[in-house]
């Protein structure tokens, strides 16, 4: 056990939550906007495939992430125009988008690139140390050290609970979602806000895309978001679209995540190891149908 539970399982927990925790934080709003966004696994991938590529264009990092984010908000005004100008149905363009992204993807890594599977760039995001925490044993081991975006989501995850439950913008996106006609009497549109939230959510994506590619790995690999959207809104759902609630619940998914890839190292298989993470997700899930149930059955 003392080999399994070390530092580097901890830090691999940070990385591999950080990624499912930015898209969560976008889901949460199109959650809160009444708006299932399932998309979010194809806005990941195509935000990662954008910044490997522009940063081995450029050979910038910082340009591939803003080009992520860029290409996110644009898929999410793809999703919104569908789902809430249209009124389509947003499970069907959901799977619609998650498959096209996989496509596309594909395809442009071959026509821009001449590559088949795998981009690399040496552009990477980069790391920072924090002083006065790495001198702390153990703790300063698993902290200090790690990409940019790791420090940054912690701060995001505090910016959405006060812009989701302590402004009038987070009350009218709420509001969207549960009262819309209360919410269209006050003068405010619903759609406005939705559209609002499915290009925040876009955003976010194209910046957990680009921490999956530049901050965990420096590369670009076929359908490397590996349902990690699906995941994202299942923390959403887990954790009630509540944003630290939903930073906990990727926290839990990249702890056995990553403990699936340390007990690789005991010669266990790896198809038998990659299923703990969703696994685990799948509880998740029907923990909360069942914690619905017994809330309806009180009342």
């Amino acid at each position: 056990m003392g080999n399994i539970f070390t530092t580097g399982l901890f830090r691999q927990m940070l990385r591999s939550a950080t990624p499912v925790a930015l898209a969560a934080m976008g889901g949460l709003l199109t959650e809160h906007a009444g708006v299932m966004n399932i998309g979010m696994d194809g806005m990941i991938l195509i935000g990662a495939f954008v910044a490997v590529a522009v940063s081995v264009v450029t050979g910038s990092a910082a340009l591939g992430v803003l080009a992520a984010i860029l290409v996110g908000v644009l898929v999410g005004a793809f999703f919104a125009l569908f789902v809430v100008k249209f009124r389509s149905d947003e499970f069907i363009i959901g799977t619609a988008l998650n498959i096209f992204a996989g496509g596309l993807t594909v395809f442009l890594l071959g026509a821009l690139f001449g590559v088949r599977g795998t981009l690399r760039t040496q552009a990477g995001l980069p790391t920072v140390d924090l002083p006065l925490i790495d001198q702390i044993p153990f703790l300063g081991e698993v902290l200090s050290g790690n990409s940019l975006f790791i420090y940054l989501t912690v701060l995001i995850v505090l910016i959405m609970w006060t812009l989701v439950y302590r402004t009038p913008w987070g009350r009218w996106l709420r509001a969207s979602g549960e009262h819309p006609g209360a919410l269209r009497t006050a003068g405010v549109s619903p759609e406005g806000m939705r559209w609002q939230a499915s290009l925040l959510c876009g955003a976010f994506c194209g910046l957990a895309g680009a921490q999956l590619a530049l901050g965990n790995v420096s590369m670009f690999s076929e359908g490397m978001s590996n349902s990690r959207g699906y995941v994202a809104f299942a923390c959403v759902i887990f954790g009630a679209a509540n944003p630290g609630k939903a930073y906990l619940a990727a926290l839990m998914f990249g702890f056995f995540d990553a403990l699936g890839y340390r007990l690789q190292e005991y010669n266990i298989s790896s198809n038998l190891t990659s299923m703990i993470p969703y696994v685990i997700t799948v509880i998740m899930m029907v923990y909360v149908v069942i914690r619905g149930q017994k809330k309806k059955a009180a009342v």
